[in-house]
């Protein structure tokens, strides 16, 4: 995909989220509840699109169909190579920690990206179920989902009645493939409550899914036909692959090279095509065949704690708060403009983040 086909990208994502939906509505089917808010969904994203087109076409103006929040400046874990504990995000001491936007201006923000056509925020951390003050808020926003990226080790009784109110808010429970790969990185335990988290919500008949970081070491397990039947035993409707980051020094061989990123992208087709019941979705995916990253508002920009529209999580650069300026003034950002001028999301890489490998010619861009 050429990278100037800015209008071509968007019909490509749509089309994307357009599948994504298709599959969902028949996946809960059988069940009344969740079916009627799928569909419900479904109209509503065909406006979406419309809607972000119109403003293209009319404004200019970029608007990205989904985005991503780090909600939570606190969590529960001490995860090995944890991108939020290592961009300051997650923070142990209260002193330390970044300002978070109280829960009504988290709905407020997200109250105007509905307005605008945005209605997906993946919500991160941290831990975004520590958090339940800003989830309770947000879910009032009936026009988004918010997939929540957790460890799944705090849902309970009282998160189960609020899921069940709340379909909106769909719980992506984090884990490393196996118990052992689980507990290494996450600690010990963490993976049997996980999976007792799954357990609850199959049982509640709750739509969810998993994520999991993927590595050139662990690919081919967490892609196996084993693995996926364990998952769907487990009630998974969605897996979400998170390509490895090389936060901590001396993991570099553990993220994607091109070869690695081509073939995951054959293995997911081939897992799509067999699983007619499990949506298969991977972050950043196949860049180059996009024309580029998706950041910086092309395709999505990542919220801070505090409001900072920044690049991406991995990337957490900044010169706007959608909390004083709103998200439409956030994505005429000059950082976001200047990177798109540069050429930046086109960017020759290794594999994995562009944005992270190429963190140094950022900063230099930063105003």
């Amino acid at each position: 995909m050429a990278e100037n086909t800015t209008i071509d990208l968007g019909a490509y994502m749509s089309e994307s989220i357009r599948r994504i939906m298709a599959k969902a509505y028949k996946n809960v089917l059988s069940n009344p509840r969740e079916a009627k808010f799928a569909y419900r969904m479904q109209t509503l994203f065909q406006k979406s699109e419309k809607r972000r087109q119109k403003m293209l076409e009319e404004e200019g103006l970029e608007v990205p169909p989904f985005l991503i929040s780090s909600i939570s400046t606190t969590c529960n874990l001490h995860c090995k190579g944890c991108y939020a504990r290592s961009n300051g995000i997650a923070e142990d001491k209260e002193s330390a920690r970044r300002e978070t936007m109280a829960p009504e201006q988290w709905k407020a923000v997200f109250t105007e990206a509905a307005g605008m056509g945005i209605n997906f925020s993946l919500l991160a951390g941290g831990e975004p179920m520590m958090r339940k003050d800003i989830l309770e808020k947000v879910a009032e926003v009936k026009d988004m989902i918010f997939p929540v990226f957790t460890n799944g080790t705090l849902i309970g009784p009282s998160y189960m009645e609020f899921l069940k109110k709340n379909l909106n808010i769909v719980p992506i429970i984090s884990i490393e493939g196996t118990a052992m790969g689980t507990d290494e990185r996450r600690g010990r335990g963490v993976f049997k409550r996980a999976m007792q988290s799954m357990q609850m919500l199959k049982e509640e008949d709750l739509f969810f899914g998993t994520s999991i970081t993927v590595t050139t070491e662990n690919m081919h397990l967490v892609t196996s036909a084993d693995f996926i039947d364990q998952l769907r035993s487990y009630g998974c409707k969605i897996v979400f692959y998170v390509e490895y980051i090389p936060i901590d020094p001396g993991t570099e061989h553990l993220a994607f090279a091109d070869e690695q990123v081509a073939e995951m992208e054959t293995l997911l087709a081939q897992r799509r095509s067999e699983y007619a019941d499990i949506i298969f979705l991977s972050f950043p995916g196949d860049e180059k065949a996009l024309g580029g990253c998706l950041a910086s508002g092309r395709g999505f920009f990542h919220i801070g704690p505090d409001g900072s529209a920044e690049l991406c999580p991995f990337s957490p650069f900044s010169d706007s708060n959608v909390a004083e300026m709103g998200v439409r003034e956030a994505l005429k950002s000059p950082l976001f403009r200047k990177i798109r001028a540069a050429k930046a999301l086109g960017w020759e890489h290794t594999g994995g983040c562009t944005l992270f490998e190429h963190r140094k010619e950022i900063e230099k861009m930063v105003i």
